[in-house]
C-alpha cells in the first residue's frame, strides 16, 4: 500500500508535498516544525517592546507532538519511528533540544542525526525534524490474523 497524504486540521505544508508518504511498510514524515494550523508558531513570544523570545524546548516538544499526530493519521505512533534527522538553526540549542527529545525517545528508540542549518522557512523556527517510521501494512490495514507455531 502506497499513499501520500496532507492531513486536514494540521498546518498546511509550505509547498507541494505531503505530511507523509507511505512506501510499503515505511512511512516517511516530511520535515515538521512547531507551526500550528493558523500559521502561528509554538515557542515564540513577543513582548510589548517587540522583543522576541524563542524557546527551543517548546518548539522541540511541539515538533515531536506534530510528528506523533501525523503518524497517528497513518495508523502508527512515535513508538514506530526508526530514524530521525533534526535540523537546528543554532547548535547552542542542542542541550534544550536533546533534553526534550529524551522525554520521548531513549537508546532503544530511533537512529538519529542532528545537523546545523543556516536557516529554516520562517525566521522564528529553531528546529525542524524529519522522520521515518516502520508501520507494517498488515497492522495498519487492521489485519488481526495471529501467527501459529
Amino acid at each position: 500500500m502506497d499513499e501520500a497524504r496532507v492531513i486536514p486540521g494540521k498546518a498546511k505544508p509550505r509547498g507541494r508535498f505531503p505530511h507523509f508518504r507511505r512506501a510499503g511498510d515505511l512511512v516517511f514524515v516530511s520535515g515538521t516544525s512547531s507551526r500550528r494550523p493558523d500559521n502561528s508558531l509554538v515557542g515564540v513570544a513577543t513582548d510589548e517592546m517587540g522583543t522576541t523570545d524563542l524557546d527551543i524546548r517548546a518548539q522541540t516538544r511541539a515538533v515531536v507532538e506534530n510528528i506523533g499526530d501525523i503518524l497517528a493519521d497513518a495508523g502508527g505512533s512515535l513508538a514506530d519511528v526508526v530514524q530521525v534527522t533534526a535540523y537546528l538553526v543554532n547548535m547552542n540549542d542542542f542541550g534544550g533540544y536533546n533534553e526534550v527529545y529524551g522525554q520521548y525517545f531513549d537508546e532503544a528508540g530511533p537512529a538519529r542525526t542532528t545537523v546545523a542549518v543556516h536557516q529554516l522557512p520562517h525566521p522564528h523556527l529553531l528546529i525542524e525534524i524529519q522522520a521515518v517510521a516502520h508501520l507494517p501494512v498488515a497492522r495498519t490495514a487492521g489485519d488481526t490474523t495471529e501467527e501459529t507455531s
